[in-house]
């Protein structure tokens, strides 16, 4: 029987009008809309139905944003596919949040706190750091790591073969972009990003990061949650895999285990492809991305043609893929 993963979108999958036809079409959904914006004390909703731009980008917004139109989406499809069995959930980097909560490792009104919280540490260090990013397209990892190493700047995710990202400070992302295009990429483009995510430039935000983790109930998830720092299972260490017979890490103490890697995950590397890989060797052949955008559907078209993928990020793709589960 075929295994069912579901895929939580991440920063950059925001646009203005993200949910709104959900809300409009659903009951459902407009109440967690409501709910959020109570749990908040602003209207999130708001900004993500009708903007403006700039005020959805800001990391504060984008990131609960996000987290709450992928909830939504999760919601639904379980509304409208009472059936559906999900076998393990994954998010890429703040989806990561998002792929935990909805295995129960945290409340709703938790999770998008602590996405809310995250994205505005973030900022804070986006705004005493001088950082960005860019993609590197059409070269392969070990040529962007000599590039990386050349120029001093990290790669700070490895979303599929062919698509890296590189992180570090703004000056040094420009020298990367051209010893990159001189060690044949196809293309190295400057990201319009606030800072430089998923680098050391990010790590005043880990304490602070930690701090509110710390404030939270977090409870062993109920489907395995692949961690973007590690690309196994949540509570799986690294010695683990090496050694079946070690013992798995933290097993008694989830919550100690989930909040440090959620806090290195911070300025570590998002390890996509390896996530996707793992779940793909442990037999799963569908996976349902949700929230706004198909980014995640384009990674993994890129890393396994014959994988099944199934989007919910508006009315129409909820439909389309009801229809496609009930086959």
């Amino acid at each position: 029987m075929s295994k069912t993963a579901l895929l939580f979108a991440g920063q950059g999958a925001q646009v203005v009008g993200m949910g709104k036809d959900l809300a409009e079409k659903f009951p459902s959904a407009k109440a967690w809309f409501d709910r959020a914006n109570a749990a908040l004390g602003y209207d999130l909703a708001g900004i993500c139905f009708n903007g403006p731009e700039a005020d959805l980008t800001k990391t504060e917004n984008a990131q609960p944003g996000i987290f709450l139109v992928s909830w939504v989406a999760f919601q639904l499809l379980k509304e409208r596919a009472p059936n559906l069995k999900f076998d393990a959930t994954a998010g890429l980097s703040l989806g990561e949040f998002t792929a935990l909560t909805a295995a129960g490792a945290m409340s709703f009104e938790d999770g998008l706190r602590v996405v809310r919280q995250r994205g505005k540490f973030m900022q804070e260090a986006c705004d005493v750091t001088k950082g960005g990013m860019a993609a590197i397209i059409g070269l392969d990892e070990a040529p962007t790591r000599e590039v990386c190493a050349e120029a001093g700047v990290v790669l700070a995710n490895l979303n599929c073969p062919g698509q890296l990202v590189i992180s570090g400070e703004a000056e040094k992302i420009a020298k990367a972009c051209e010893l990159a295009k001189a060690k044949g990429a196809k293309r190295a483009l400057p990201l319009p990003v606030a800072g430089a995510y998923h680098s050391p430039l990010m790590a005043s935000a880990q304490p602070k990061l930690g701090a509110e983790l710390a404030k939270t109930k977090i409870s062993a998830p109920t489907v395995p949650v692949i961690s973007n720092v590690t690309a196994q299972p949540h509570g799986c260490s690294v010695d683990a895999v090496r050694q079946p017979s070690a013992h798995r890490a933290d097993a008694t103490n989830p919550a100690a285990e989930i909040s440090a890697k959620l806090v290195e995950q911070v300025c570590a590397s998002v390890l996509w492809e390896q996530s996707m890989r793992h779940l793909l060797a442990q037999g799963f052949t569908r996976f349902i991305e949700l929230g706004p955008g198909t980014a995640l559907s384009g990674f993994m078209k890129r890393i396994d043609k014959t994988a099944t993928m199934l989007n919910v990020a508006d009315a129409a793709s909820l439909e389309t893929t009801v229809k496609a589960l009930a086959i």
